[in-house]
């Protein structure tokens, strides 16, 4: 395990390094979001909806318990604010860097992907009927027997997006993330038994299951629409996750992988470093051996030439 170096590694250290090296992603993210712009402002595909269709389409029309401006402050804003406390704890930028970026991969691919699903499948909601007739009078082409809507043509266009949740997939998305964040730091899975452990990290999916009930108790979904959005925000949290950090079940899930390599390039360059200098060091003595050896030669030969005439001298 390798060497944790807390307070060494901060924003104002290597925020800017780290920064440049992910700005691909950071472009990537952009273009995600103007993707997502781009599916909320098409039209879905309108499903046929026959007249003996309705029965199940029929529900009341109601606001939502959770409003969609809701949704961000859940998925998006309360992971980030527990990571950043975690980095004025912990002074550890690799981390915090890597967890709202995967973050935020994780919510924006899952809203692509429910998003770009909700428009090519174009389900009706439960509460169908009350939007395509406001005023209660079912109005159907005379032969093919579809709907011909009266309503709103906005509240129209959101009856044809019950499928798959994105409530549900953008909670989950976000709080499973937070989850998986969770179990890494606390160590959830280090064997020791502490039950406790697992409440933290079961709060956050508690509350993304509560918004995806509250989908179904507004007659906005229907229950496979969230059982898709979960499943969908979860699997892609996941991978998100693990495409920075180690599994939580890891010895070292609670840092990311950037944050070890860092530690391990920094260790082989000591080392090189080192190696080098004694390296160095010992090339130098051995010239400095060589040097006097030969100075000592040279000596030698010298005083032999000078000796001899003294002694024939002599």
């Amino acid at each position: 395990m390798p060497d944790i170096q807390l307070g060494a590694h901060t924003v104002k250290s290597h925020g800017i390094q780290i920064a440049r090296t992910h700005m691909h992603d950071w472009l990537i993210l952009l273009l995600l979001v103007v993707i997502e712009v781009v599916l909320n402002v098409i039209e879905p595909f309108h499903r046929f909806v026959g007249k003996d269709m309705l029965t199940d389409l029929s529900y009341p029309l109601q606001d939502n318990t959770v409003p969609i401006w809701a949704v961000p402050i859940v998925a998006i804003l309360l992971p980030m604010a527990i990571i950043l406390v975690y980095y004025f704890i912990r002074r550890n930028v690799y981390d915090m860097h890597h967890a709202i970026l995967g973050l935020l991969f994780s919510v924006l691919i899952t809203g692509v992907i429910t998003d770009a699903i909700k428009d090519a499948v174009g389900r009706p909601r439960p509460d169908f009927f009350w939007r395509c007739f406001p005023d209660g009078k079912g109005v159907f082409h005379p032969v093919t027997s579809d709907v011909m809507c009266t309503g709103v043509k906005s509240v129209i266009k959101e009856g044809h997006k019950s499928f798959p949740s994105g409530h549900t997939s953008w909670s989950f998305a976000g709080l499973g993330f937070l989850a998986l964040y969770l179990s890494g730091k606390v160590r959830v899975f280090d064997r020791r038994g502490h039950v406790a452990k697992l409440c933290i990290v079961f709060l956050p999916l508690l509350v993304a299951a509560l918004v995806a009930v509250s989908r179904v108790d507004d007659y906005w979904h229907h229950w496979q629409d969230v059982f898709a959005g979960a499943l969908i925000g979860l699997t892609v949290a996941s991978f998100c996750y693990l495409q920075f950090f180690p599994p939580p079940y890891d010895v070292d899930g609670w840092g990311p992988h950037a944050y070890f390599q860092m530690l391990a390039e920094s260790r082989n360059g000591a080392e090189s470093s080192n190696n080098i200098n004694c390296f160095n060091v010992q090339q130098s003595e051995l010239e400095s051996v060589y040097i006097d050896s030969q100075h000592g030669t040279e000596t030698s030969r010298v005083n032999t030439r000078d000796t001899r005439p003294m002694l024939e001298g002599a």
